[in-house]
């Protein structure tokens, strides 16, 4: 028999009347909404704190100044500086996991504020309580690679490590990312392949489209070749690709010849860099390999292979004379 606890509104009710049912009737009629209702108040509050710093925290993200990872990268880099495609993209995550946030975190206050509701109305939780914590465990056990998969996931959108459209290198899958999930990545790879990757597995990340780009190009000349004069050669042809009108927008530096880079057997190597635009590399790089070509064959310059097999260019008319 359910009995009025002292102090209560069932107490001070029966005190008055005398009659306990009436007392029983009070509290359910006044006592326990008051607290439903309390419960009810003070969750919606906790939920409106919550999602301000959530949002507050998101909008710093997105600015580039919350504290942590992405002010150090923003720091690092001047690029990153003004950039609106960045910038816009940036925004885009800092949304996108704040959603996300706001999401979980209403769920959880509005799950502990039911259970307080049942406690309150008699309904005995504990063995609710005794189960949810054996399902959890269970979970725990059960669903490690699933939480590892999130929280990399939420790290990496929160990091802007890569985005969708990003040439990337992620270590088992290289290629251009198409989507970009809580658990996994979906990239495709050069043949068309689509690699589906668990964000959980993703121990190192190799971005391509960040910031900028670098064509390098490793060329090489025979041992008997002009050193100078081929690297004086391979400046202005990179030179005429910067001038270009078809090419400007894509570099951003001027090229630098960086001399000899290798000493093999057959060849001298010497390095000629550009710095481009993202994922314009590949492109400059093409473009500036067959200028090369173009000039070297003006100039009588022979690749190593070449000269192994022809002592010299041969005159005009002429069929070239071979090493006997």
């Amino acid at each position: 028999m359910q009995r009025c606890e002292e102090g209560t509104v069932c107490d001070k009710v029966r005190d008055w009347t005398g009659e306990r049912w009436l007392g029983l009737f009070a509290d359910w009629l006044l006592a326990k909404p008051l607290a439903i209702a309390t419960i009810v108040v003070v969750a919606i509050l906790i939920r409106i704190v919550l999602h301000r710093l959530i949002t507050k925290l998101a909008n710093q993200a997105a600015e580039g100044t919350v504290p942590g990872v992405i002010a150090r990268a923003r720091k690092a880099s001047p690029f990153f500086e003004g950039n609106p495609l960045l910038s816009e993209r940036r925004k885009q995550r800092a949304q996108t996991m704040g959603s996300v946030l706001r999401s979980v975190t209403t769920g959880l206050v509005a799950g502990v504020a039911f259970l307080m509701i049942l406690s309150e109305i008699g309904l005995n939780i504990a063995p609710l309580l005794a189960s949810a914590g054996i399902v959890g465990v269970a979970l725990g056990f059960g669903a490690q690679t699933l939480v590892k998969d999130f929280l990399s996931g939420i790290f990496l959108i929160l990091e802007d490590q890569y985005g969708v459209g990003d040439v990337v290198d992620l270590g088992s899958a290289n290629g251009v990312v198409e989507a970009v999930g809580l658990r996994v990545t979906r990239v495709r790879d050069v043949n068309g392949a689509v690699w589906y990757v668990r964000n959980g597995e993703i121990l190192r990340v190799g971005n391509m489209s960040q910031g900028w780009a670098r064509a390098v190009l490793d060329v090489p000349v025979a041992y008997d070749s002009d050193i100078e004069r081929v690297k004086t050669l391979l400046g202005e042809v990179a030179f005429g690709l910067r001038t270009d009108p078809a090419f400007e927008d894509l570099v951003m530096e001027d090229p630098e010849v960086w001399g000899v880079e290798q000493l093999t057997a057959d060849a001298l190597v010497v390095r000629v860099v550009i710095k481009t635009q993202p994922l314009k590399q590949w492109d400059v790089a093409r473009e500036l390999r067959q200028r090369i070509k173009a000039a070297f064959d003006s100039e009588g310059i022979l690749p190593p292979a070449a000269r192994q097999m022809w002592v010299g260019a041969a005159p005009a008319g002429q069929p070239p004379q071979e090493v006997k």
